[in-house]
């Protein structure tokens, strides 16, 4: 019913509910080199390959892309070992994470994430007009127990990041497998592995391997971070026929642009790339893990291309990423995700993590 009263158009108050996603900064006022460590991108860009495919395409930018994204679609189900019928690509992640929240969620539907899960399930849940319940972790990592006692008849979505995003933290495959055994047969487990390239855990499977046990349970990707293409757009989802089958129906027409597509092609068939990337991370992340600590600042454990570095309190948290401004670093405050005593670093170069673990020790003398 419309508001007689109403002078404007008037949002759904759900809406108005939602605080807007801000995205990590990348510029510094007056600072000519900027080391941008706030949003877990790749610490070396895009493939060589990628940048040439987009270069390449630019002539046929008037050209309308390929609808379904079949030779995407293609390309990832012979690299993963999967049924290509059953991936849907998006304009990232989010967008088929707000097309999940819109299909499954609504009035009346509740759709649960860990506290200090990846925002944009609540903002995406909230739009669709879902009560998002964010449920209490145990050591910054998803607490099963706590989840499947949150559950109730109205529960509709689950959304689990594998690993976690601000946290880092990962559940074991036998905490996951626990998780989809204990949920209704009726509740989608949405199972988000931004960051699975970078895992070296040898028992770590994305989510593929629930997603073939039943028809509950769907897989997330991006190549926003080991790829190299944030700027692009480019996330794909893994699910059962009928999952995928339901986003079609209301994903964009063309949702992936052309130069995404390509691109997106070319990185994953960039030779060594993913390997050469996680083996970076794997030394670096573990080096400025070191360092920062050193320096005395608390280090949470991590899976992903970032550090979650805990300084004790909101104000010193506060104090460290001014500190670091002054030296043309962004990192991430904390405060969005309930954690404001902490700021969240993003594993560069080599060079950057040197320039990092200096900035940050400096910090910690002066506080001394």
């Amino acid at each position: 019913m419309t508001d007689p009263v109403a002078t404007a158009p008037v949002p759904r108050a759900s809406v108005l509910q939602i605080a807007a996603y801000v995205g990590g900064e990348h510029k510094l006022p007056g600072v000519n080199r900027v080391i941008k460590l706030s949003s877990n991108e790749g610490a070396f860009g895009p493939p060589p390959g990628a940048i040439a495919a987009f270069t390449k395409v630019a002539a046929e930018i008037h050209r309308y892309p390929d609808g379904g994204s079949v030779e995407l679609r293609r390309a990832l189900g012979a690299r993963y070992g999967l049924d290509a019928d059953r991936i849907v690509c998006g304009t990232g992640s989010d967008e088929l994470i707000t097309h999940l929240c819109h299909i499954y969620g609504g009035a009346g539907t509740d759709i649960l994430m860990s506290m200090h899960g990846f925002t944009m399930y609540q903002i995406a849940g909230t739009y669709a007009g879902s009560r998002v319940i964010k449920v209490p972790e145990q050591n910054l990592t998803t607490d099963v127990d706590a989840m499947l006692a949150a559950v109730t008849p109205e529960t509709t979505i689950v959304f689990v990041a594998h690993p976690n995003n601000p946290t880092g933290s990962l559940l074991p495959q036998s905490e996951l497998r626990r998780l989809r055994d204990g949920l209704p047969a009726h509740v989608l487990l949405a199972i988000d592995s931004a960051y699975a390239e970078y895992v070296e855990a040898a028992e770590y499977d994305a989510g593929a391997a629930l997603v073939d046990a039943g028809d509950n349970t769907i897989m997330l990707r991006t190549f926003s971070k080991v790829f190299g293409l944030g700027g692009m757009r480019v996330g794909w989802a893994y699910g059962p026929a009928a999952v995928i089958d339901a986003i079609n129906r209301v994903r964009g027409v063309f949702n992936v642009n052309i130069a995404a597509q390509a691109a997106a092609l070319a990185a994953l068939a960039e030779p060594g790339w993913v390997e050469k990337c996680r083996a970076h991370n794997t030394e670096w992340r573990a080096k400025l893990a070191a360092a920062i600590t050193a320096a005395g600042v608390k280090v949470w454990p991590t899976e992903g291309n970032f550090l979650l570095t805990d300084f004790g309190t909101a104000e010193r948290a506060k104090a460290a990423d001014a500190h670091l401004r002054s030296h043309g670093i962004i990192v991430r405050a904390m405060a969005s995700y309930d954690l404001p005593q902490c700021l969240r670093i993003t594993v560069g170069t080599a060079e950057e993590c040197g320039l990092v673990a200096d900035a940050v020790a400096g910090f910690m003398r002066s506080q001394a």
